[in-house]
């Protein structure tokens, strides 16, 4: 049996699938060896990441690909030129560190044709891999950058030289070698890789087993599977996007499995994985800097995050019931489920990296070193397995899987190298006993797979670099904050609006933590100024903060969920975005009626805003999907939309008038549905 190659097979047979491979293979060593020893600078990772990255979409996807055979040989080869010319001049960065270093910002010329070649191949690239969106995008803050002293007002700037630019976007840690960048080669290729060898292992088909034996013949059941799963993660491992390329391995395919469309299944994920952050205890790491910003205790965040968070997965929930009602997704029959018992009873073992993960997340360890370990353990088990396949008696295969046990224990004395010297071994007892080919020929398909799936989300993150290194340069975002909010100090509904827009904006180009630290310092004055209580107007920044990255243009935890999707990461955004809709009036409620945060004590007001809430939500859903009951037409939707909106504003009588029109618009829904029920076929 040979090793499939990371590439669709092409009708001209082509060698260089092979070349393509050992690519491939080189790749995820790579950031194996890096992840377990981290021997160079985190800005030389960044930059031989983003040149294996190219290298490999210019060879998957070269020029002239679908035109005549000699074309397509010729497309094929400056598809190599172009992706080793990538990998070579990102290896610069490793080669001249001291010399880069100590000249920084000043270019020589050999800095100008590098800089510059490397920034067009990365939007060439980006472009190859996901289309036109992004790269379009991107070319507009691009030009802003070279052009945007000359526009009108407050979106001037004071003008930069092209020196500049190429500095920051090629040179610097805030271009294409920025925070998304440093997060794509860290821990998100270590779990599409950990998640690509689970996948071989046979890890999908449990997962699929068990959640459609046991909610399967539901409706959207395993949508709701994937909802509590990603909950469950984001709580304990602080980023949604690592969550997405953990969870998103085995949530995603359920859902395609079961009917749902590609870029449903990675708006699902995405909102359920983001959501984590906000989800007590853990919370990421913005729930500490926040109660040591505002000066109050902890566990006061956490109360306050507890009912938001609940209904926001209550969104995520009610989101995809409509949407499998909407498509007539009914469950299988409850006798053509499989057992989930007899699932777990065969595939027992692959659960044990998983609970290794999670333990070492637990104990406070980054995602970036569980990643490592969980990897690890995952491929001991597949070669463990294929050592002790067809020896009978049942003392000998424990005291063998003790002794297992035992020599990986000496990770916690020797470090991550005693798993690769364990792992030598079980390999070299493969060929011994003449055995495990199959666990061999797994975890090399392993190694390629890992590397393909991560391309689409590393290239976007390369990309989104330009916008952070534009916001950076420019202060657009601050400025744009700043005027923006200072507009609606008079108004707080404008003021709430204008404050998310801010955070959404900022959220585009910089991670949860200092989007928070900005906007707070930005709004939450302002906010409280307006009469809103502390904890809340924090609370409110950092929840858009998180919704950042669902929402278009880089929604970053779309185009995580991207590669598992097999979907657009634009695509995955408006999903997300669409899923989330009901999510967005929690924060302004909270605002409106502190209770929602337990601010004040009053237990009855606290019930009577869920309530509220859970009304509103209700009506944003049937409105964003089109289904309630039945099938919803446009002027229904705004109907339903513009009910839950009154119940958003605590002002004398918009509860009134939101409930009536609630209550009148379910009853002729209802009554609706029953005269299409009684009309003949």
């Amino acid at each position: 049996m040979t090793a499939a190659p990371p590439t669709q097979p092409d009708s001209h047979g082509s060698p260089l699938r092979g070349a393509l491979f050992g690519v491939a293979i080189l790749f995820s060593s790579y950031q194996l060896w890096m992840a377990a020893f981290h021997p160079l600078s985190s800005q030389v990772i960044r930059a031989i990441h983003v040149g294996f990255v190219l290298l490999m979409v210019f060879a998957l996807s070269p020029p002239f690909k679908n035109a005549s055979p000699t074309l397509a040989r010729w497309g094929r080869i400056l598809g190599w030129v172009l992706g080793i010319t990538g990998f070579v001049f990102s290896l610069y960065h490793w080669v001249y560190e001291a010399n880069l270093t100590q000249r920084a910002g000043e270019l020589i010329p050999m800095d100008w044709v590098v800089g510059v070649t490397l920034v067009l191949l990365v939007f060439e690239a980006a472009r190859r891999a996901m289309g036109w969106g992004l790269p379009l995008i991107c070319a507009t803050f691009l030009l802003y950058a070279l052009f945007g002293q000359h526009l009108p007002g407050m979106l001037a700037h004071r003008g930069f030289g092209i020196d500049q630019i190429v500095s920051t976007l090629a040179f610097g840690t805030e271009g294409i070698y920025g925070t998304p960048t440093y997060v794509s080669s860290s821990y998100i290729f270590l779990f599409i890789l950990f998640g690509a060898f689970l996948e071989q292992a046979g890890m999908i088909r449990l997962f699929n087993d068990f959640a459609l034996g046991t909610v399967g013949h539901t409706r959207g059941g395993p949508a709701k599977v994937s909802v509590i799963s990603s909950a469950l993660m984001g709580t304990i491992n602080g980023s949604g996007v690592a969550n997405v390329v953990t969870t998103g391995q085995f949530t995603i395919p359920l859902m395609k499995r079961f009917g749902y469309s590609p870029a449903f299944a990675g708006g699902v994920e995405a909102t359920a994985s983001m959501g984590g952050q906000i989800m007590p205890p853990v919370m990421g790491a913005v729930a500490f800097i926040m109660a040591e910003t505002i000066n109050v205790p902890y566990v006061d965040i956490v109360k306050a995050a507890v009912i938001p968070a609940i209904l926001y997965f209550f969104t995520a929930f009610w989101m995809v019931h409509l949407e499998a009602g909407r498509k007539g997704l009914m469950g299988l029959p409850k006798d053509e489920c499989p057992n989930p018992w007899t699932a777990v009873r065969e595939r027992w073992y692959l659960l044990l990296p998983l609970a290794g993960l999670v333990a070492l997340l637990f104990s406070g360890y980054t995602p970036m070193f569980s990643g490592t370990v969980g990897l690890a353990l995952t491929v001991v088990l597949i070669f463990g397995a294929a050592v002790i396949s067809g020896v009978k008696g049942l003392t000998l295969r424990g005291l063998f899987w003790v002794l297992l046990g035992l020599a990986c224990g000496g990770f916690f004395h020797f470090g991550v190298g005693t798993f690769m010297v364990v792992v030598a071994l079980l390999v070299a007892l493969t060929y011994i006993r003449r055995t495990g080919q199959d666990a061999r020929q797994l975890a090399v398909t392993a190694l390629a797979d890992g590397a393909r799936h991560a391309l689409p989300v590393a290239i976007a993150c390369a990309l989104v670099g330009v916008i952070i290194g534009v916001i950076n340069l420019t202060g657009v975002a601050a400025e744009l904050g700043g005027r923006i909010i200072a507009v609606g100090e008079k108004s707080l509904f404008l003021a709430l609006f204008l404050t998310m827009v801010t955070c959404l904006v900022l959220g585009m180009g910089i991670p949860t933590i200092p989007n928070y630290i900005i906007t707070s310092s930005l709004a939450a004055p302002v906010l409280l100024q307006l009469g809103v209580p502390l904890i809340v107007s924090h609370m409110f920044v950092f929840y858009f903060g998180i919704m950042a990255d669902l929402t278009p243009p880089v929604a970053l935890a779309a185009f995580a969920a991207a590669p598992i999707a097999r979907e657009s990461g634009l695509k995955i955004g408006l999903q997300a975005v669409r899923i989330a809709i009901a999510g967005f009036i929690v924060p302004y409620m909270a605002v409106y009626s502190p209770a929602l945060m337990l601010q004040g004590g009053d237990w009855l007001a606290t019930a009577w805003v869920v309530f509220k809430a859970l009304v509103a939500i209700g009506m944003w859903g049937a409105g964003a999907i089109g289904f309630l009951l039945g099938p919803l037409n446009w002027l229904e939707r705004c109907v339903a939309i513009g009910s839950a909106s009154f119940l958003v504003v605590a002002v004398p009588l918009t509860d009134e008038i939101g409930l009536a029109a609630v209550s009148l618009f379910l009853v002729w829904h209802v009554w609706r549905k029953r005269q299409r029920a009684a009309q003949p076929a």
